[in-house]
């Protein structure tokens, strides 16, 4: 039986439930978040919490079934609380999220063919199989499609099935090709190095979906590197370099005739909890570094010393894209790059788009609804 003790000192309620879990949920918690105080349908808060003192308390609190029901001093107010959704929100604890995924570090002596891969025709018809990959994707935070159709639309098709596409100054779709006039290395046939996208925007866009749609030039292998693998080493070998360049922003722009996109960042990028989130690295929208003289040059060391860990074979894996096949990374996590190809022996073509983050979280948790385990 769940156990509910007032501790009216403390100003909170102990809940001990059968299994052993306990908890104590504060007066104010509980009453900010009573479930009358949420709109039934949107679910969104309605309470406003600048309407009760702030020394409201619990004056009783008692069992009916699988509930606790709540008597609050001063209006007399009744709160009905679900004890599993108590416990589901224990203070400190939080709602379990299908989506927090832990990475999976991987280095230069992965397999490509042990990365997750799935059959285009199944991610399009089967709730489950989207699950499964998008789970194992997050993981790993690069991933293969097989068998997609012979049709320029179709890797938009694909990423729509997760979310909405993101829009850049390079349109919602760009095209992986060598062309007259380029504004961006990727349109010509020169190799690239390893980088992640438009470290320059506010928001680095989150997911990329590049469909091969041609293959044929000699050269054009496709590069990639875990960032988050390579900043955990560089961590562990070289803090000093580590705390620069996770506390250091730099400069990084992209212009051109229509456009100047500038945003500082620090090339490795820490959450409130102090886990790497994300890495900014691209040397060739790197601005003029504009950190004071007395700290450039300790910062430049550092700088390098990450650039040729993404250069290193320790990290690098290497494969060749075929027409029909798509690959999907994390953009914020995955260096990508490529070999130079010479467009007079074949043609080349990828065409690409991107899908941010929050969106390819909500496809997992809405996936997951109803599923345990």
């Amino acid at each position: 039986m769940t156990t509910i003790t007032l501790r009216g000192d403390d100003r909170v309620l102990h809940i001990a439930w059968v299994d052993g879990t306990q908890a104590d949920f504060p007066f104010l918690w509980l009453r900010d978040n009573c479930p009358s105080g949420f709109h039934p349908e949107t679910m969104e808060r309605q309470f406003d919490l600048t309407g009760i003192p702030t020394d409201i308390a619990v004056t009783s609190a008692e069992p009916d079934d699988d509930d606790i029901v709540l008597t609050w001093s001063g209006d007399g107010h009744v709160s009905r609380f679900d004890s599993g959704w108590l416990r589901n929100h224990r203070p400190g604890i939080g709602l379990a999220d299908p989506a927090a995924i832990a990475p999976a570090f991987w280095r230069g002596d992965l397999d490509p063919e042990a990365l997750p891969r799935t059959a285009a025709q199944d991610l399009m018809s089967d709730d489950d199989a989207l699950l499964a990959f998008l789970v194992e994707t997050r993981k790993t935070g690069l991933a293969f499609v097989d068998g997609m159709a012979d049709d320029k639309d179709a890797g938009m098709a694909m990423a729509r099935r997760i979310g909405f596409l993101r829009e850049t100054n390079f349109g919602t779709t760009f095209e992986v090709m060598s062309k007259p006039n380029p504004n961006n290395l990727a349109y010509t046939s020169h190799a690239l190095p390893l980088h992640t996208d438009l470290a320059n925007q506010e928001l680095p866009p989150g997911f990329q979906f590049l469909h091969c749609l041609a293959n044929e030039a000699k050269g054009g292998g496709s590069t990639f590197c875990d960032g988050f693998a390579i900043a955990a080493d560089l961590e562990r070998q070289d803090p000093d370099a580590f705390r620069l360049l996770a506390e250091t922003p730099v400069p990084f722009r992209f212009q051109d005739a229509d456009y100047d996109i500038r945003r500082h960042h620090r090339v490795i990028d820490l959450d409130l909890f102090g886990k790497i989130q994300e890495l900014h690295f691209n040397a060739h929208l790197a601005g003029i570094f504009d950190l004071p003289a007395d700290r450039m040059e300790t910062y430049y060391r550092a700088y390098r010393t990450l650039m040729e860990m993404t250069r290193s074979e320790d990290y690098v894996i290497t494969t060749r894209l075929h027409g029909g096949e798509m690959v999907i990374f994390d953009n914020r996590r995955v260096l990508h790059g490529r070999a130079a190809f010479d467009p007079g022996t074949g043609f080349r073509h990828l065409r690409g788009c991107y899908v941010d983050r929050g969106e390819f979280d909500s496809r997992i948790r809405v996936l997951s609804r109803g599923k345990t385990g």
